[in-house]
């Protein structure tokens, strides 16, 4: 590509994504330029979730009974676009099968994105995307050279189809004797939109605890609740990797895919272990060795954004809880329809911290040195994150628990779980969810919210366009002391 000469007009001082050949001087071209696309990914799931509201007070035939108040059908889109999995009212008993798909609907448009299905229009209608659509739909670009990132919303597209009705036939043969073949295709098709949007709603009161017997159902809902949190990046990389491989030629990972999958590795079989050997005689007694161990792993695979329980929270033992806490926080992975800070994240400030231990300046894995503004972001995320989650357990101890009753009896575990799941958008609760007071429940709706936009993309979308200072001027430096 050559640089604009003097007899074209320069173009350095437009900001990338506003630099749209379709520009057509009307009054809503001109808006949609003038947003980021920081901008433009928060106010879309703004107004997904503000159409699903009023759809949910408008549609007929959703309700078994009274229909929600505005707060609950905010609280209930919020959760279901942002894939999180927390309800005010029993998705089981307060919807009909109609208002089920219409949860269910969200959680498909939330999961993958209103950007995804935007670009999938655009390549439907034959038109070629500009700069300003790739800019927001190739934000992964440079990480991985070999994929053509207008054909990975296909290939998003194809294999969420693709997983979903292979999950949900599996599901279905797995429900089918115990609930009936013709009881079990809702189910099946329902919770395998869920698992694999990592969303935790489910048509039964008591998620998954019914059936904790049943090993081969919970290890497709493990199997679809993995893969939908290993980020459709590395999906299709693997694929790739997959069909070079056969065809005899090299091609090597890249180090994200590498982050990726080394990391979701460690945090399943570490978390197997441990949460198996501390419920062991608690949450798992009473099951044969073989559920005790299916279970025990369905326990380490959940807390990573999918929501879905087959033990019942309330009831663990602390330190399982405290595990659960730390897994909720490191989420799934960049990409994908899960939350958390990802396991990138969690890994490149593994990375970091082993490397400044060994009094190295870089942080590198698979020799390959890891930008040092990526570490940067990795840290700014990390504690923007905890922020975000300390202020919310500041609300929640303020608005919930009643300052009349004694510290010792205080449930602040429950509130720190609620508020850890909910910015995480796991869904996981200890029962706190459906007596939150109003304060709490709108604490809660801007907990998902951010932790499903991202907290960087958050921040970046509230701050305002940085003034460029000529002569690329600073104030001078000085020190101060740390530790």
């Amino acid at each position: 590509m050559s640089l604009p000469s003097s007899s074209q007009p320069s173009t350095r001082s437009v900001a990338p994504w506003r630099q749209d050949p379709q520009h057509d001087g009307s009054l809503w071209s001109t808006f949609w330029r003038a947003l980021s696309p920081s901008q433009l990914f928060v106010g879309s799931f703004l107004l997904m979730i503000a159409a699903g509201t009023v759809g949910f007070k408008v549609l007929p035939g959703l309700y078994t009974g009274p229909p929600l108040n505005w707060l609950d059908a905010l609280f209930t889109a919020t959760s279901a676009i942002c894939v999180t999995g927390l309800i005010v009212v029993d998705t089981a008993t307060y919807f009909t099968t109609w208002g089920q798909a219409y949860v269910l609907l969200l959680i498909q448009l939330g999961g993958l994105g209103i950007i995804a299905f935007t670009s999938l229009i655009i390549v439907v209608l034959g038109r070629r995307m500009s700069l300003r659509q790739e800019t927001l739909t190739s934000g992964a670009a440079g990480i991985v050279e070999e994929i053509d990132y207008r054909e990975l919303t296909w290939a998003i597209f194809r294999f969420t189809v693709l997983a979903e009705l292979l999950g949900a036939v599996l599901l279905y043969v797995c429900w089918g004797p115990q609930l009936g073949w013709t009881g079990a295709v809702w189910p099946s098709v329902f919770h395998s939109i869920s698992a694999f949007c990592n969303a935790g709603f489910s048509t039964f009161s008591t998620s998954l605890m019914g059936f904790q017997s049943n090993l081969p159902l919970l290890m497709v809902v493990m199997a679809l609740i993995v893969v939908g949190g290993l980020g459709f990046l590395t999906l299709e990389e693997l694929y790739v990797w997959r069909r070079v491989y056969r065809e005899k030629e090299r091609f090597r990972l890249s180090v994200h895919s590498q982050l990726v999958l080394g990391t979701t590795v460690l945090l399943i079989v570490g978390g197997w272990v441990a949460f198996t050997a501390f419920e062991w005689d608690s949450t798992l007694a009473g099951m044969s060795w073989g559920e005790r161990l299916v279970n025990g792993l369905f326990a380490s695979i959940t807390p990573r954004t999918a929501g879905f329980n087959s033990i019942d929270y309330a009831q663990m033992e602390t330190e399982t809880s405290v595990l659960t806490l730390i897994y909720m926080m490191i989420g799934g992975s960049p990409g994908s329809t899960a939350g958390g800070v990802k396991t990138t994240t969690f890994a490149i400030l593994g990375l970091l911290a082993w490397s400044r231990l060994h009094g190295k300046p870089t942080t590198s894995i698979s020799g390959r040195t890891l930008p040092e503004s990526t570490v940067q972001k990795a840290m700014s995320l990390f504690i923007v994150a905890i922020s975000i989650v300390a202020l919310g357990i500041f609300v929640f101890s303020t608005t919930e628990i009643p300052h009349t009753m004694p510290a010792a009896d205080a449930p602040f575990l429950s509130y720190v779980f609620e508020a850890v799941s909910a910015f995480n958008t796991v869904g996981l609760s200890m029962g706190a969810t459906g007596a939150l007071t109003e304060a709490g429940r709108i604490t809660t709706i801007l907990l998902m919210f951010i932790g499903r936009v991202g907290t960087l993309t958050f921040v970046a979308a509230m701050a305002r366009e940085p003034k460029r200072i000529a002569g690329g001027f600073r104030y001078a430096h000085e020190d101060v002391a740390i530790g």
